[in-house]
């Protein structure tokens, strides 16, 4: 039976709970699942305090059953099992996690899979800002790993990111790829201010329509036009994931911008040609 937590109050006061990990939880028993030390507001207590527990974590699935969009941390730096939230899930979903499943079938918050190494986040609503990106004074975010977002996503996806995919299926806002380092950034909405700004290597790919281009930085150099054939495997994979693509996402023409050449400028964003 899959451990299984619900929120015993609904208080606007944040909870930080980076204990709930599978791999953390899998060789303890209730008692102890109970007693595990977690901060509401600025204040200790125990996990047992602020949800119902019950079920058996040693299958190393959990499941979090409510709305957790006051829950902060939740498979923080989880490296094996699988969680699913029934619900929205809060602050740094998924932070500098290396391995295992997350699913959300809700929103999250800002920092989802912020400097993740590994893994694979679902996020089936909107995610906030800097997904997969670096907290202020890393030298890099994400470094490996799938995010996966059918919704929308806030300012500075990817921002640092140095290796690893994510997709958005809905828009996003300000300065995504912001200081990429490397990896790939699929976009299939419209796009906000400053797309790429800043970065060296890696590839943001905007498969929107006309009406959804990109405006890009006059620090960007047109090179071609043509049919990338790695694009068909991109959409083949996420489909397989099944974030909702058109059945047209990889056919057609794009065009290629080299950027940003105020930085390395071995980067590029694909855009869809009319």
């Amino acid at each position: 039976m899959t451990l299984t937590l619900q929120p015993k109050s609904q208080d606007l006061v944040p909870v930080e709970a980076e204990v709930l990990t599978p791999d953390g939880l899998v060789e303890k028993n209730l008692d102890e699942i109970r007693d595990l030390k977690i901060f509401h507001g600025n204040r200790a207590t125990t996990l047992g305090a602020c949800f119902e527990i019950s079920g058996d974590p040693s299958d190393g699935v959990l499941e979090l059953v409510g709305d957790f969009s006051r829950v902060k941390q939740i498979g923080q730096s989880m490296t094996s099992g699988r969680i699913t939230v029934r619900g929205g899930a809060g602050m740094h979903l998924g932070a500098e996690m290396r391995g295992g499943t997350i699913e959300v079938h809700g929103n999250a918050g800002d920092w989802v899979g912020a400097e993740m190494r590994g893994g694979l986040i679902r996020v089936r609503g909107d995610a906030g800002h800097l997904v997969g990106g670096s907290y202020r004074g890393s030298r890099s975010g994400m470094k490996g790993g799938v995010i996966l977002v059918d919704g929308r996503a806030g300012n500075e996806v990817g921002c640092g990111m140095r290796r690893g995919l994510i997709a958005v299926g809905g828009d996003v806002a300000d300065f995504a790829g912001f200081n990429l380092i490397a990896g790939t950034i699929v976009v299939c909405g419209a796009f906000g201010i400053r797309c790429g700004a800043g970065m060296r290597r890696g590839s943001i790919l905007a498969l929107g329509d006309a009406s959804q281009r990109p405006v890009l930085l006059p620090t960007f150099r047109h090179d071609c036009v043509y049919e990338p054939q790695f694009l068909s495997i991109y959409v083949r994979r996420l489909a397989e994931l099944g974030l909702p693509l058109a059945p047209d996402a990889a056919s057609g023409s794009f065009h290629r911008y080299s950027g940003d050449l105020v930085a390395l400028g071995k980067g590029e964003v694909l855009v869809r040609a009319e």
